[in-house]
């Protein structure tokens, strides 16, 4: 019997860790007879995948941000290409990352229709570029949403589309552990915990920092023992340590997920870029101020597409803003300040957001399947409708 490889193509952290939970829930249900190729972090390769080329070349975001970066993309759209009609896989699994994954399929969907084309986590059609919908059920077969929400969406224009849930739920957010993480790091029972957030892209990182370190300068004075906590990734490790080494506060810049949740049950309140980890702090049940900045030229030519009042999927899904959303002109220390110390020193504005997010976990997906295994179910079905013949998806050596 052959064992069919799976192409996975991730761009980002995010995608890596939703790849990663993919892979390991697909060698359960397999047995271990599945075999990975393509792109992916450090987490996916934990996972047994060998990738095609370092995933932070892929790790762009904005117009003007991907522009320099235009010919090395396009050199390696058209390598992955090759490398999927060289080995024809079982199927092939684009994971968020549009910019890459999309044209990728495409290409793929011309040159090979036989391929089968997945995509894990749906567009926001509901929030911006509608017509994006009947742009992918013209290229792929099946689409995984992480939100309840989504598939009609697309099934109206005829493409399956499955919920499996939120990833992020997987993840152990919620499970740190607060005295653990003080006794490692020689917290004494008067320091106040900040778990400060950036980005795990090097462009938010180098916008967000001097903003960050201005709002600890800011609430030094009226809050003795804070200590700030950076969790970071490697792909902006050295930016991250480099940047924090004059910060005003004892900081501690961690890394890997369980160190990073250990620091969010200790933690008091959150700062935070837009973006995934914003679920992670819901689900950890802690207080945060979310904040973010982009090329302006960026933004504008966005704001005429997005379609939503928020950015923050917690305050989306609420349709309120339960947690502070401070973005471009608005992401100022002194407002970014203002906000942190309301959390830090009022401990009703910090229950109103620990009770406004239990339902948004239990709309994740919280239930009796993780979402990794319901996503892998369903490109295995995928495979298995594509491939009635058990030679069909063998690798190539």
């Amino acid at each position: 019997m052959s064992v069919p490889t799976l192409f996975l193509i991730a761009g980002e952290p995010s995608g890596d860790a939703l790849g990663a939970r993919l892979m390991a829930s697909a060698k359960r249900l397999t047995g271990g007879r599945v075999r990975f190729a393509g792109i992916g972090g450090e987490r996916m390769i934990a996972e047994g995948l060998e990738s095609l080329f370092p995933m932070a070349e892929l790790t762009l975001f904005g117009i003007f941000e991907l522009l320099p970066h235009l010919p090395n993309l396009i050199r390696r759209i058209d390598q992955t290409v090759a490398t999927i009609l060289r080995d024809r896989p079982a199927v092939v699994v684009g994971i968020d990352s549009p910019g890459f994954t999309v044209r990728v399929s495409k290409k793929v969907r011309t040159a090979a229709p036989g391929i089968p084309l997945v995509h894990y986590v749906a567009p926001t059609v509901w929030a911006w570029k509608p017509k994006r919908a009947a742009k992918y059920a013209a290229i792929y077969d099946h689409l995984l949403a992480v939100l309840p929400f989504e598939p009609p969406y697309f099934e109206r224009e005829g493409l399956a589309c499955t919920f499996v849930g939120h990833s992020v739920v997987e993840s152990g957010a919620g499970a740190g552990d607060a005295g653990r993480f003080r006794v490692r790091h020689g917290l004494a029972p008067t320091d106040r915990l900040v778990a400060i957030l950036p980005g795990s892209r090097k462009g938010e990182v180098s916008r967000l920092l001097p903003d960050f370190r201005a709002t600890l300068e800011r609430l030094r004075p009226t809050h003795p023992g804070l200590v700030a906590v950076v969790p970071t990734v490697a792909t902006v490790r050295d930016r991250v340590i480099a940047a924090v080494a004059d910060w005003p506060v004892r900081t501690i810049v961690i890394e890997g997920d369980a160190a990073k949740y250990d620091a969010f049950a200790a933690a008091e309140a959150a700062l935070a870029a837009s973006g995934t980890v914003a679920l992670e702090l819901a689900l950890a049940r802690l207080p945060a101020v979310i904040a973010y900045r982009l090329n302006p030229v960026t933004v504008a030519l966005y704001r005429r597409l997005i379609r939503v009042k928020y950015v923050n999927l917690v305050n989306l899904m609420l349709d309120r803003m339960l947690v502070p959303e401070l973005l471009q002109q608005e992401c100022r220390p002194e407002r970014l300040a203002k906000e942190l110390a309301r959390l830090l020193d009022d401990p009703q504005a910090r229950q109103a957001q620990i009770d406004g997010v239990v339902e948004v976990a239990r709309w994740l997906g919280q239930g009796d399947r993780p979402p990794s295994e319901r996503a892998a179910r369903a490109i295995l079905d995928v495979i298995a409708r594509h491939h009635p013949n058990p030679e069909a998806g063998e690798a190539r050596p």
